[in-house]
């Protein structure tokens, strides 16, 4: 975030730092996670924790991480076991101390994060599935889920992971303060997680959310996260999505809602069943766009829906009169950059695509093809013909020169936030995800080729940076 205003961003978006159960394996997707409402603990600064420099140890194993860097592919697991360490001596250092700015945290966040942290200790006891946990944990609400506050040593690790909370919340709220950070909000969470045991009474339990088939995968997508009951939702006075759209507003800028046509329906598919067999089902998207205009009010945020994909006429224009931005992509628009409409975020690319080396170089299409997928290649053979018209390129550019006359020409959108990624400024040519995989790709777990604090001295970062920070814009930049 320090980096990103000094070349003159006016905002940092980030994808979601939503929690994962605090067990292994791992889980890599941060569109999988356990909680949208609380934060993982492997995005904290170890050596800026409270205490950290008072426990002897720690620079060893920070050593330790630090070996990792020299692997590519990231092992969250490794790091996981790291940082538990960690964090767990410096808390038995500081769980003592009086640490009034804690209690206050502890206070105000109040039952929800204390039934969190609470499923966090439990899942540490009997493992992940809290469908298959002893009867009387399997409820947030439980008598003997509330009695854990007086075990003594449940109540201590309980406590443990309410501070990681607290020490999260710091942390980003430092962060914003330098540059604000846009949150993501996933479109679900895991079955078998912290969200979907606190909010057990409002889920369909028996289906999943995913997508119907279509030209671009023929067996359509089962993402295996629950939705809610439209209508317990609503009898729940749409608390479980007003504390999680407040949770994402926290020490905010903005927040993409992404899968936006979610607000408006989704799609389920029975439980044993596939993808054709499923059905849309309609949501209160009147009220949900109220909470969330409401909260981000509040919030003094942005709020940024990613409509990508098929986006209904009337879905569209009642995002617009709510002024909920677009997400216009150069990949798939038809017409330049200079005639994005004003009211979006404008960016080349997501996580799901083809970074500009990738595409450029053709290793996208070629690593596609490797793992058995069966890609667009006409559709991206032309998304590249474009490129090449609208950068004048020629296959003897350089790639580092394509990359920046890209930005260039992004820069030229009249688009309210103007955003370019960490990929392209290093010029990765791997996408971080690749949809309808699994084993087949390293999902979410490529590492960038170079340490984050190598920017400062990257001429094609200050390049793009450049090229989106026009001193006659107003536009913002990220």
């Amino acid at each position: 975030a320090r980096w990103a205003k000094q070349q003159g961003a006016s905002m940092a978006l980030v994808n979601p730092l939503a929690s994962s159960t605090p067990i292994l394996p791992q889980q890599p997707s941060p569109y999988f996670p356990s909680s949208r409402r609380f934060r993982n603990p492997l995005y904290l600064r170890v050596e800026e924790l409270d205490g950290a420099r008072e426990v002897a140890g720690i620079r060893a194993l920070a050593a330790e991480a630090r070996r990792l860097n020299r692997q590519r592919r990231i092992d969250r697991d490794i790091a996981f076991r790291l940082k538990l360490q960690a964090f767990e001596r410096i808390w038995r250092r500081v769980r003592r101390r009086r640490d009034r700015s804690f209690e206050t945290f502890e206070r105000e966040q109040g039952t929800p994060l204390f039934e969190y942290a609470a499923f966090c200790a439990l899942a540490e006891r009997f493992g992940s599935g809290w469908h298959g946990w002893p009867a009387a944990y399997r409820r947030h609400d439980a008598p003997a889920v509330q009695r854990l506050a007086r075990d003594r040593d449940v109540s201590d690790r309980i406590r443990f992971h309410i501070w990681l909370q607290y020490q999260l919340d710091r942390q980003i709220a430092r962060a914003s303060r330098e540059a604000p950070i846009v949150q993501d909000l996933p479109v679900g969470f895991d079955a078998d997680g912290a969200d979907a045991w606190a909010f057990q009474d409002v889920l369909a339990d028996d289906m999943s959310i995913g997508a119907p088939p279509d030209q671009f995968n023929t067996r359509g997508q089962n993402w295996g996260l629950p939705p809610f009951v439209p209508n317990r939702l609503r009898e729940a006075g749409y608390d479980p999505f007003i504390q999680t759209i407040r949770a994402c507003l926290r020490h905010a800028g903005g927040l993409r809602i992404d899968h936006v046509m979610g607000l408006f329906r989704l799609f389920w598919i029975p439980r044993g069943m596939e993808p054709r067999d499923g059905a849309y089902v309609g949501n209160a998207a009147d009220d949900l766009l109220a909470i969330v205009a409401l909260e981000s009010h509040r919030a003094r945020a942005v709020i940024v829906g990613e409509d990508l994909g098929t986006v209904e006429e009337h879905a569209r224009a009642n995002l617009m009169a709510r002024a909920v931005l677009s997400y216009r992509l150069l990949w798939f628009e038809k017409v330049p950059p200079a005639q994005f409409p004003e009211q979006s975020l404008a960016a080349v690319t997501t996580h799901d695509l083809p970074t500009i080396a990738g595409l450029w170089t053709g290793s996208d299409l070629k690593a596609q093809k490797q793992i058995g997928l069966a890609p667009n290649e006409q559709g991206t053979l032309e998304i590249r013909e474009r490129v090449r018209t609208l950068t004048r390129a020629s296959d003897r550019t350089p790639l580092e020169t394509v990359i920046a006359r890209v930005y260039d020409a992004l820069g030229r959108a009249p688009s309210r936030i103007l955003t370019a990624t960490l990929d392209d400024a290093m010029a990765v040519e791997e996408r971080p995800n690749m949809p309808a995989t699994s084993g087949e790709w390293p999902n979410w777990s490529l590492a960038l080729p170079h340490p984050i604090e190598t920017l400062k001295a990257n001429a094609l970062a200050a390049r793009i940076a450049r090229a989106l920070t026009r001193p006659a814009s107003s536009k913002r930049r990220m």
